[in-house]
């Protein structure tokens, strides 16, 4: 009975290992023997540090670019318009606040205009 066990639990072991290898891939490594095996590759983070690095950049050029066309005072007033609006709006507020980051972007575009 015991070496049922034994053999149904390695079973499992295998097919789990093998359907993980069969969805993210391979990767064989060197074992403390000297034995090359394959593994499965590892899953990429839950929290992509690329993506958000992009979204914020992206939102920074797009307030710099909304800087940079309204003007510093029509900007403002139009931030303190959503700041006096509701909750979400002055979330909204804080997130476009003109910030240095956004100035200076903001011209650096304005150089680039004839």
């Amino acid at each position: 009975m015991g070496h049922d066990i034994e053999f149904d639990q390695r079973l499992r072991r295998l097919t789990r290992k093998h359907r993980r290898m069969a969805d993210a891939g391979i990767v064989h490594r060197m074992g403390p023997d000297g034995l090359v095996l394959p593994y499965p590759r590892r899953r990429m983070p839950a929290f992509p540090l690329r993506g958000v690095a992009i979204l914020l950049a992206a939102a920074f050029l797009f307030k710099a670019f909304l800087f940079a066309s309204l003007g510093p005072t029509t900007y403002d007033e139009r931030v303190a318009r959503l700041q006096a609006g509701s909750v979400v709006e002055q979330g909204g507020a804080w997130v476009m606040q003109a910030d240095p980051a956004t100035v200076w972007i903001a011209d650096q575009i304005n150089a680039l205009r004839f």
